[in-house]
């Protein structure tokens, strides 16, 4: 089983402990890694080049290789099992965490290899390419038993139990014999290399510590995952869903990522790839919400204090995404020299889309902060302020042309899913001043809020087919208007729902699952099936009652997955493959709804 040139997304499993994170392929090969933050440069990319990017590789050496893989229950612990004609090895790999949990981690790649059965040779090559492959880093060997990799403002410590040769003076192999009962340990530690000293490298790493970490790490995530709990029963996937959207959140602010990835395509050579290891305020507010049906109130609050402190506090300056630090300024930039994942270029890292208008992000803010008041906590009053100023520049906004749901690349529309937050922002602001007695102008908000009523059902509704459509004065469908009766601004069962969904699923369903939209959007090329959609439809059938229809389109996007329940964002009919940034919050979270809405009704 030789790794094959960029695998199938699927082929891959997330790494994290809510710091940095890794992606490593069923192969064994750590080919996409950032640290010692998810936005981070690559340490190990060769996920968009698999010539220049790095990697870090542990397997066995023979062709006749299987493998199986899971993670540890409850963890974000990966267990590969290699199984050859010599013998069976079994490979965990995880990020480490002390006791007190992703506060502070030591930044730790931890990689250990113990025999099952047999006598199995087995190959490790630790390939660093500092700022996303243009730095090759000088491998330096210590008298310790260490060695270190430096380059620009990254460096690695690294410790194996099985000799390595440094290779060209920047690359690390080796091969060992391990048989059943042996264990050997590889460890890759980030480090500034500022704090690199030579105090630091003379002291070699012990092997128990690395062990003991693997305990830690096992108790933090079990610890966290037990916590979990509702009303209704719940299904495997949504559990794994449930622990990667903690994985995809950085501890230190409370961010949650859209996915830990940059550029994988959304179709196979086309230019449809962008950067989503940012915190997008949409994404976020829905990951919040499911964390708030299962028993996380923390990372809700957190979330809460993180947006509050990036935009100063300031409605204006609101943006739809910010870097996990709450950086503003995500200038997207075009890396020339990698040939990207299958050859799809361009590779990007930043998002322009950071500086779109986008209204809707207004309206789920509000609703995060009422689910928060409806769930029995209290609101800071300098946060209810802020949220008063956000009603206020939704008052004077919403009747401006904006980029939409999609952050389409094209010219500004008036879309309906849009002006509908817009509302939903005013009417729970309307609630929420009820509620808690601050001091608002309500009846200037009611009046505004009736005035968006009236333009959407005027100019974002065909009344000849009686739907409602992608934006003002259009004919196209979306598959964001499948959430506007999850905000209130219609029934789920009203009539012009039902109608609005049997068409959706009429003119955007494609063998069982759901595009976007369709038309223009400023881009070349096709894209593929948009994984969130289909579970919202589930969501929006099972509150219909139409639970047969229901778990037909659930069990269609669950079979989208890997088989150890990671979604990608996007997914190719023809080839069975997933498409799109992996792996993807917004389809973790979106299913883990439908699940509720199927378990609830």
């Amino acid at each position: 089983m030789p790794a094959m040139r960029y695998p199938p997304i699927g082929d891959y499993a997330l790494l994290s402990d809510c710091h940095c994170s890794a992606l490593v392929s069923r192969y064994g090969s750590v080919d996409w890694c950032c640290m010692p933050c998810v936005d981070d440069d690559a340490c190990f990319g060769r996920l968009l080049d698999w010539d220049k990017g790095g990697h870090c590789l542990v397997a066995p050496t023979a062709t006749d290789v299987t493998s199986t893989r899971r993670y540890v229950d409850g963890s974000m612990i990966l267990e590969t099992v290699f199984s050859t004609s010599e013998g069976d090895v079994r490979l965990t790999d995880f990020f480490a965490m002390n006791d007190e949990g992703p506060e502070n981690p030591p930044l730790d790649l931890v990689r250990l290899i113990d025999g099952i059965s047999g006598d199995v040779e087995m190959r490790i090559d630790v390939v660093p390419r500092f700022d996303y492959g243009e730095i090759i880093p000088r491998m330096k060997r210590h008298p310790s038993g260490m060695f270190t990799a430096i380059g620009s403002n990254q460096g690695l410590i690294i410790h194996s139990d099985s000799p390595l040769d440094v290779v060209s003076h920047c690359d690390l192999r080796g091969t060992f014999r391990i048989r059943a009962g042996e264990r050997v340990r590889l460890a890759v530690q980030f480090e500034f290399p500022e704090k690199i000293t030579s105090e630091v490298t003379a002291q070699a790493i012990n092997p128990g510590d690395l062990d003991r970490h693997l305990e830690s790490t096992r108790r933090w995530w079990t610890n966290w995952s037990s916590r979990m709990h509702s009303s209704v029963t719940l299904d495997e996937h949504t559990v794994r869903s449930t622990i990667v959207l903690k994985a995809l959140t950085y501890e230190p602010t409370g961010a949650i990522v859209a996915a830990s990835t940059t550029s994988l395509p959304e179709w196979i050579g086309g230019e449809r790839n962008w950067d989503y290891r940012f915190s997008w305020v949409r994404d976020s507010v829905f990951t919040i919400r499911a964390l708030q049906e299962l028993g996380y109130a923390t990372e809700a609050d957190k979330f809460h204090r993180f947006i509050q402190r990036c935009s100063a506090g300031s409605a204006d300056q609101l943006q739809i995404m910010y870097g996990v630090d709450g950086n503003r300024r995500l200038m997207e930039v075009e890396l020339d020299w990698l040939e990207g994942y299958r050859q799809s270029r361009p590779v990007r890292i930043g998002n322009g889309a950071a500086k779109q208008t986008q209204l809707d992000i207004y309206g789920e803010l509000l609703e995060m902060a009422w689910e928060w008041h409806r769930n029995g906590h209290e609101t800071d009053p300098d946060y209810l302020d802020f949220l008063v100023s956000v009603i206020g520049t939704v008052c004077r906004r919403w009747s401006e042309p904006d980029y939409g749901i999609w952050e389409v690349r094209g010219d500004p529309v008036h879309y309906v899913h849009s002006k509908a937050m817009c509302w939903a922002a005013i009417n729970r602001g309307i609630q929420l001043a009820q509620a808690t007695g601050i001091d608002a102008p309500v009846d200037e908000w009611a009046r505004v809020r009736e005035d968006i009523r009236a333009a959407i059902e005027s100019r974002g509704y065909d009344q000849e087919r009686g739907v409602f459509l992608q934006a003002f004065n259009s004919s196209e469908l979306d598959a964001a208007l499948l959430m506007l009766p999850r905000v209130g601004f219609v029934a789920y069962d009203d009539p012009r729902m039902l109608r609005t969904v049997d068409a959706i699923c009429s003119d955007l369903d494609r063998d069982g699952l759901l595009l976007r939209y369709r038309g223009p959007d400023g881009l070349k090329g096709p894209e593929g099936m948009f994984l969130p959609c289909t579970f919202w439809l589930v969501s929006c059938l099972a509150n219909q009652g139409r639970m047969a229809e229901a778990r037909i389109y659930y069990d269609r996007a669950l079979a989208c997955s890997n088989e150890l329940g990671l979604f990608s964002e996007e997914y190719d009919t023809a080839s069975k493959q997933m498409l799109g940034n992996f792996p993807q919050g917004l389809t973790h979270v979106s299913q883990i709804m439908a699940w509720l809405a199927l378990a609830g009704n």
